[in-house]
């Protein structure tokens, strides 16, 4: 089993914020890679003032139950749907009170994706003050495993068996359309990468989007301590890229893949949700490289950019 130590053995300074911003004994699985992120997120936001907004999602249950929080920050638990739209609220009232509060909004893939989609679009649509984080651990966590339009293909769950037969929806695609100032991919095994990128969406004005690929050892049938080692095998495998794009137009290659087919085979192979469902390295190399070919055109790096793994 991987031993991963957590920030990649980064020690607790003073810069850090001083209290986490996720508190000790929530109630999230073993390797949830949302807890990973909060606190990550703890290191980039420092003493930052931070509200923060969730819909529906596993995070919703990590708070607990009232009068005890797990969050140490001021938190809205919003419905499926509307998380976009009272960030909006909450960062229009920071605005005209004159504070310098950061609005977060933390969502799943399924109130991301899916069922929030239309109010995610439109707060992007008019650059609204939010950076909006999507902790995408492509299934409806938090209502039994069901599969979202962030499942990929050949991946099995409560409700496809035997595999989801569509593609996985590209989400930075959406967002990149949407013309707002910064979106960005982040791999949670990427530590300095992910802290800087934090650390830019939280001091950049306007819509701002993260997309975060989280392991989620209950849904992805895998060990709790390899969730890190898992995107790890994502990024080097070229299966899960780590850019970012500025305004919609720039593309910004962050992390050069050594298209592994080793390492893509090990990815399938340690989570049990691809076993028996016919998805090999071979089936998937094909859309691999024709999303490479993509984004290498829109960044216009011809060559591969600098290897980091």
């Amino acid at each position: 089993m991987m031993n991963e130590p957590a920030l990649n053995g980064m020690a607790h300074t003073e810069q850090d914020r001083s209290e986490p911003l996720l508190r000790a004994g929530n109630s999230n699985c073993g390797g949830c890679g949302m807890s990973n992120l909060m606190q990550m997120l703890r290191r980039a936001a420092a003493e930052r003032e931070l509200k923060l907004v969730i819909p529906a999602c596993c995070a919703a249950v990590t708070g607990g139950s009232f009068p005890e929080s797990a969050f140490s920050i001021p938190t809205i638990m919003s419905t499926f749907a509307s998380a976009a739209s009272v960030a909006n609220g909450d960062a229009s009232v920071a605005q005209l009170n004159g504070e310098e509060t950061r609005v977060i909004c933390l969502a799943g893939d399924g109130g991301t994706y899916d069922i929030g989609m239309g109010t995610l679009s439109a707060a992007a649509e008019r650059n609204e003050d939010i950076l909006y984080i999507c902790y995408d651990n492509e299934i409806y966590g938090n209502t039994g495993g069901q599969r979202s339009s962030a499942t990929p293909a050949g991946a099995a769950t409560t409700s496809t068996l035997h595999g989801k037969q569509e593609t996985k929806k590209d989400i930075l695609g959406i967002m990149a359309a949407h013309r707002i100032p910064y979106a960005a991919s982040i791999s949670l095994a990427h530590i300095d990468d992910t802290l800087r990128k934090l650390q830019f969406a939280l001091d950049a004005r306007g819509f701002r989007f993260l997309h975060v690929l989280s392991p989620c050892p209950t849904g992805w049938k895998s060990e709790p301590a390899m969730g890190i080692e898992l995107v790890r095998l994502a990024v080097r495998s070229g299966l899960f890229p780590v850019f970012e794009v500025f305004d919609g137009e720039r593309y910004v290659l962050n992390v050069e893949p050594e298209f592994s087919g080793e390492a893509l085979m090990m990815y399938l192979s340690l989570q049990r949700r691809f076993r028996n469902t016919g998805v090999t390295e071979e089936s998937l190399r094909p859309s691999i490289e024709r999303y490479w070919n993509y984004l290498r055109l829109m960044s216009g790096r011809i060559v591969p950019a600098r290897r980091n793994v």
